[in-house]
């Protein structure tokens, strides 16, 4: 590598780490969307013939609309303490390695990256990041998982710190790590998908005459990264959430085929659409935010 780029890669990393806002602020917006999806995600599928257990969350907004009139409006944003914790952690690091990872692996200037090394940075700073941060991880999905409770049952966890505390004192430290597994592949694949893929969307798109580098195109390669975040990170994301929110589970590979044989292949797809409506407006939210933050410090 160059000098050039050693330089390049020591001012770049630590303003980088401001792009984590983007991540809190989008957070914030969208985590109705992820209670609903986690909820959609651990509800375990009715017997055939058994008429008593209709599933009580139907679709997205079925399970808004239970959530908010069972446990009140503000239920939805369940977990946004840690799920802000995990921003500041996750997002912080995976954006901010992930240009100076790409440069370095690669051995070149980082926009004159090709694919295969952008894919492949973004699936190690994804990795990276959610090992750290897998305990606000999974302390998020806890709280998010909670629903209604039936009179004078007390609640598991009364806030986040409490919830930290109460795992390693019940279950150990080595809990809070619990669904690392397919937290790293699902997170690996996602920040793959949301970084890789929307810088590949976007160069894609301004070689379309007519677009330019605006809001527009930024809103378009965050919808196209999250789609295919999604898609190929769906099955992997349901494993995670039912081993972080169910103690029932032995191993990722367990979890895979005790749902596969119970509830069949479209169980891995539960709650796709509040996923997909939650991942892309998260996205098109972080990146309209990284792009402004980027022309505003770095241009």
């Amino acid at each position: 590598m160059t000098k050039k780029t050693h330089y390049y890669l020591l001012l770049r990393l630590p303003k980088l780490f401001l792009i984590s806002n983007g991540g809190s602020i989008a957070e914030i917006c969208t985590i109705p969307l992820d209670t609903a999806k986690v909820r959609l995600q651990l509800q375990k599928r009715v017997p055939l013939g058994d008429s008593t257990a209709a599933p009580k969350y139907k679709g997205l907004l079925g399970t808004i609309t239970t959530i908010a009139k069972e446990e009140g409006f503000f239920a939805l944003w369940n977990g946004v303490v840690p799920g802000l914790q995990r921003q500041r952690l996750y997002g912080g690091l995976r954006v901010g390695l992930y240009q100076p990872v790409k440069a370095f692996i690669s051995g070149t200037h980082p926009a004159d990256v090709p694919l295969f090394f952008k894919i492949l940075a973004a699936l190690l700073t994804g990795a990276i990041a959610i090992t750290v941060a897998n305990p606000t991880d999974l302390v998020k999905v806890r709280l998010q998982a909670e629903g209604k409770l039936p009179v004078g049952v007390a609640r598991r966890y009364s806030g986040a710190l409490k919830a930290y505390y109460a795992i390693v004192k019940q279950e150990g430290v080595a809990a809070l790590w619990t669904g690392l597994g397919p937290n790293i592949a699902r997170n690996a694949i996602v920040n793959a998908a949301e970084l890789a893929i929307y810088d590949q969307v976007k160069e894609t798109i301004l070689k379309i005459p007519g677009f330019t580098d605006n809001v527009l195109t930024h809103i378009l390669a965050g919808l196209g990264a999250g789609f295919f975040a999604i898609c190929i990170g769906s099955p992997i994301d349901v494993v995670k959430s039912r081993m972080m929110g169910d103690s029932v589970y032995k191993g990722t590979i367990d979890c895979f085929f005790k749902t596969l044989k119970t509830e069949g292949l479209f169980a891995f797809y539960k709650g796709f659409l509040p996923n997909f409506g939650r991942l892309g407006s998260w996205n098109v939210i972080m990146f309209l935010t990284l792009e402004q933050v980027k022309r505003l410090f770095f241009y």
